[in-house]
């Protein structure tokens, strides 16, 4: 964890690291480390795979085996148990997160979220998720400062990124227009989404979710992270952009070093252009 927090993780990640250590502790965290068979290993994550969660007992192996990995580095330990184990586990399905992408429908949710019921600052943190297509959590998570109105740019810190690189999100003026509504209501605090039990903290990450589910949403139909995937597949289906400019909006990361490289400043004129063009189609669907 010391070398994690030194790495400059960010909560959400020291947070699950911590969660999965405690799953494990409780069977294995008071064994000396060269005693820990993969048999042992294993019936603490059959115990995670019977509740029918298969994704956090992969997990959960991954970070015993990390924790196996820095023993073995630091000459504590020789090998890494958990190695064996990769084919042991009930593979999970993989569940896309459900997103409208039928434009008619896409305008029908803007109409609805536009007359929301609840507190203000929840429907303008549906309104910006659908404008700027970052994840939930970096719309939580933003503060004032990162801000800048006369230059029309949100700066997103590489430690609150996903990707672990810093990421600017250009705003169209409609963003504009709900950050200036949003300021006149949380500007005094550090957050522009806090939680209403202390200023101190930002929203619950379970508050938009919850918001769509009260607009008679479900999971199965929209997510607040499948505002992403709204936008994704609306702007290829356009033909009018580059795909690369959108996965740059996405904050998505190429893997290639040498192309990552090049294009860490490419496209940002196109991604201006993306970013007033996606505002607009919203403007028109939301007309009907």
């Amino acid at each position: 964890m010391a070398k994690q927090r030194k790495e400059g993780k960010s909560k959400a990640t020291l947070d699950k690291t911590e969660y999965h250590l405690k799953l494990a502790s409780r069977d294995i965290g008071k064994k000396p480390i060269t005693e820990i068979t993969a048999p042992m290993i294993l019936k603490t994550l059959r115990k995670v795979e019977a509740k029918g969660n298969y994704e956090t007992a992969h997990r959960l192996r991954a970070r015993i085996g990390s924790v196996f990995r820095y023993a073995v580095a630091s000459g504590i330990a020789e090998t890494d148990p958990t190695y064996a184990l990769r084919d042991a586990l009930i593979r999970p399905t993989r569940v896309h997160r459900a997103a409208i992408t039928d434009p008619k429908a896409l305008g029908q949710l803007m109409r609805e979220i536009d007359v929301f019921d609840g507190q203000a600052t929840t429907r303008i943190g549906l309104q910006l998720l659908a404008l700027l297509a970052q994840r939930p959590g970096e719309i939580r998570n933003a503060k004032w400062e990162e801000i800048d109105f006369e230059s029309a740019i949100w700066s997103l810190p590489a430690a609150k990124m996903k990707m672990r690189r810093d990421h600017l999100v250009p705003l169209p003026s409609q963003a504009l227009e709900f950050l200036e509504e949003l300021k006149e209501i949380t500007g005094e605090g550090a957050y522009l989404f806090p939680s209403l039990r202390s200023w101190h903290r930002p929203m619950s990450e379970n508050t938009l979710n919850a918001a769509l589910r009260r607009m008679g949403y479900s999971g199965d139909e929209m997510t607040a992270h499948g505002f992403r995937a709204s936008f994704s597949t609306l702007a290829n289906e356009s033909g009018l952009w580059n795909p690369d400019a959108i996965e740059r909006a996405l904050a998505h990361v190429e893997k290639n070093e040498v192309r990552r490289a090049y294009a860490r400043g490419e496209h940002w004129d196109d991604r201006v252009k993306l970013a007033d063009w996606w505002a607009g189609f919203l403007e028109n669907i939301r007309a009907g």
